[in-house]
């Protein structure tokens, strides 16, 4: 087993906050499960935390699922053509070829963890 595909502890303080590709407003997230960070191969997971009018552009998925756990705050989340109020608690799954986006309407940051699988999507 090489060290890149090794178990790993790691402090959410050590990886940097980012904004990703068609993210926008203060849409930072830490990718503190990837390839390149701690050598994962099936698995993308991140924490995000999104400041009010933050979002992330509608997009889909060719083979990726995707989950969403909102851990605080509110916002608006697009799946299809629905779009629903979604806060603390609430966990979203997306299924590959829906069309999805999420967006700060709260008043404060909205923080939630986004799984995905596989990391690529081709």
């Amino acid at each position: 087993m090489s060290d890149k595909y090794a178990p790993s502890v790691r402090n959410i303080a050590e990886e940097p906050w980012q904004q990703f590709p068609a993210h926008y407003g203060g849409a930072l997230s830490k990718a503190l499960v990837r390839p390149e960070t701690v050598g994962s191969r099936q698995i993308d997971y991140r924490i995000s935390t999104y400041q009010p009018m933050a979002y992330v552009e509608a997009h889909t998925h060719k083979v990726q699922e995707q989950v969403y756990h909102v851990l605080d705050g509110e916002g608006l989340m697009e799946i299809g053509n629905e779009r629903r109020v979604v806060k603390k608690h609430d966990v979203i799954f997306i299924p590959p070829g829906v069309r999805h986006a999420i967006q700060n309407s709260g008043l404060g940051a909205l923080t939630f963890i986004v799984v995905t699988t596989p990391v690529s999507d081709e």
